[in-house]
């Protein structure tokens, strides 16, 4: 198996044709899907809930999915999403709650828990919380809408992660195409979160290929 993970964002997808679009995204090779969650307090938009979740683990029951939840109160909701059937739950450094128990908790679940940083965030915020979590993701642009402009600073940031928690894989999402998530992959990213560029390509397939294969041959682990 890859060292680089490739997940699209389903945000990006055809809601309208969800099951479709994540079809066509796991028949191009894609190593799982990754679903935005908002709560339209913690971040100015509204997406899928946890029965979206459920839907798609009953309709496709060994798929590898990666729940970010930009919600201002995680400890009420990651063991929601854990239910559903979340393989991973994501919760922001800066959200409400007693955050370091809520990934505990995830992790008492079998469940991968992941910790989050917003652009402006200092790697110092997680201190306390990495030594819980079984990820962490650097976002490289303001949370809450897909296809917005790559945060060139996030580089900096996930290199200053991998230096600091050498043992916590590193995941980056925002703006992530063929060319910044190769950066991303040299700074030290190994799983690559992309919507828009992804759903968007006129081949998808070629378009993952391209990207994992790019962030291989640059990737510093």
């Amino acid at each position: 198996m890859s060292r680089i993970q490739v997940l699209p964002s389903i945000l990006s997808a055809d809601m309208a044709d969800l099951g479709r679009d994540c079809a066509r995204a796991l028949a191009a090779g894609a190593d799982g899907l990754h679903v935005d969650v908002m709560d339209g307090h913690f971040v100015p938009n509204l997406s899928m809930g946890p029965a979206v979740v459920k839907d798609l683990r009953r309709a496709f029951p060994e798929t590898y999915l990666h729940a970010h939840l930009m919600v201002s109160r995680p400890d009420a909701y990651a063991p929601v999403f854990a239910a559903a059937g979340a393989d991973c739950v994501l919760i922001h450094a800066e959200a409400e709650g007693d955050l370091a128990a809520t990934l505990r908790g995830l992790r008492a679940k079998g469940v991968r828990a992941g910790i989050t940083l917003n652009p402006e965030t200092p790697v110092e915020r997680l201190d306390g919380l990495a030594d819980e979590a079984d990820e962490i993701l650097v976002m490289t642009v303001h949370p809450g809408f897909g296809g917005q402009k790559f945060i060139e600073d996030g580089l900096g940031k996930i290199a200053a992660i991998r230096k600091r928690f050498p043992g916590v894989p590193v995941s980056v999402d925002g703006g992530v195409d063929g060319g910044t998530g190769v950066r991303c992959a040299a700074a030290g990213a190994e799983i690559l979160l992309a919507g828009s560029y992804l759903f968007k390509a006129p081949d998808m397939a070629k378009a993952i290929a391209e990207m994992r294969a790019g962030a291989e041959a640059v990737f510093p682990g």
